[in-house]
């Protein structure tokens, strides 16, 4: 696995509830992987992104891990998301990002990403 085979970005560090967050994930891997997958997690919280525009394509993607097959990447090494929340905390509240490449039901690399959610 190499440093920076996936790497993501996201057009702010913070972000209010209902208010869109869009993200890139770039794809520097040089091996066979067969799709990538997007986790987010909200702290000290069951509450989650909700994944509504993949690569300019409007989704409904209500669930915290998003599978994106190699396909729908369509040979690109760049994937844009647009992900929204209805969570609302009491104080500053962290979230992580994760991507994940995978190739045959394996993790080859992966990549955490950290922003803010206020209230």
């Amino acid at each position: 696995m190499g440093e920076n085979d996936i790497v993501i970005t996201f057009d702010k560090d913070e972000v209010k509830p209902k208010e869109e967050l869009n993200g890139t994930i770039k794809i520097n891997y040089r091996g066979r992987y067969d799709s990538v997958v997007l986790n987010s997690q909200i702290q000290n919280s069951s509450d989650i992104f909700t994944f509504i525009k993949l690569n300019d394509k409007k989704i409904n993607y209500l669930f915290a891990r998003m599978p994106i097959l190699k396909q729908e990447i369509k040979n690109v090494n760049e994937i844009k998301f647009t992900a929204i929340t209805e969570h609302v905390p009491e104080k500053l509240s962290n979230v992580k990002f994760r991507a994940s490449i995978i190739q045959e039901h394996k993790e080859v690399a992966d990549v955490v990403a950290f922003l803010r959610i206020t209230p």
